[in-house]
């Protein structure tokens, strides 16, 4: 009791973290200018390239590696969407 703990900026959500990303955003928009746009991408564990790979009785849970694989196919197919319309 009494004891202060300081979380690292490794901590995610920790004040120090997200200290280091708003430092991290300003220094980019410092050296590249105002961004443009700003998207987000989400992952679904119900994609069906996902559930296909599970073994039985496998969740998504079980498979994060995978889930990460999926999901960065699927960031990387959007953005090269995005490169060829622009």
């Amino acid at each position: 009791m009494g004891q202060r703990i300081v979380l690292p900026t490794s901590f995610h959500g920790s004040p120090r973290f997200m200290m280091q990303a708003y430092q991290d955003a300003m220094a980019i928009v410092q050296s590249k200018g105002i961004p443009d746009v700003f998207l987000t991408f989400t992952c679904n564990l119900n994609w069906q390239k996902i559930i296909a790979e599970l073994e039985p009785n496998q969740t998504t849970s079980d498979r994060l590696d995978l889930v990460a694989r999926v999901f960065q196919m699927k960031v990387k197919a959007f953005l090269k969407g995005v490169a060829k319309v622009g």
